[in-house]
């Protein structure tokens, strides 16, 4: 989802099983910063901004390690796709697919993302 940088006062949501889910305001989302949300069941998202003010949200857990890190991760884009590289064994991860870059064989969860 992207949207206007000037775009103030609104929630950002999580598509759950159970239906949409309020994880923070927008204005906390810093374009190129991760954020950390802690979910119903216990699991941890990842939610990102960039700096086109696109939204994006993935699984927190790093999938090599085990530890809730990659919204702590590094930005940027590869070959023209969205990814965060975790901050401890750095490995990529898509933002749009949960894809790793790296190891094709690798996926941590996504979530649709809007704003209400």
């Amino acid at each position: 989802m992207t949207l206007a940088p000037e775009t103030t006062d609104l929630s950002v949501q999580l598509q759950l099983e159970d239906g949409w889910f309020t994880v923070c305001d927008l204005s906390r989302l810093l374009p190129g910063r991760g954020m950390a949300a802690l979910l119903p069941d216990g699991r941890q998202a990842a939610l990102f901004r960039d700096r086109n003010g696109t939204l994006y949200a993935i699984d927190n857990r790093d999938p090599f390690c085990g530890a809730a890190v990659l919204s702590r991760g590094l930005t940027g884009t590869r070959q023209g796709r969205p990814f965060v590289a975790s901050p401890l064994l750095k490995q990529c991860f898509d933002l749009e697919t949960g894809q790793c870059l790296d190891d094709e064989s690798v996926r941590v969860a996504t979530y649709e993302v809007r704003v209400a």
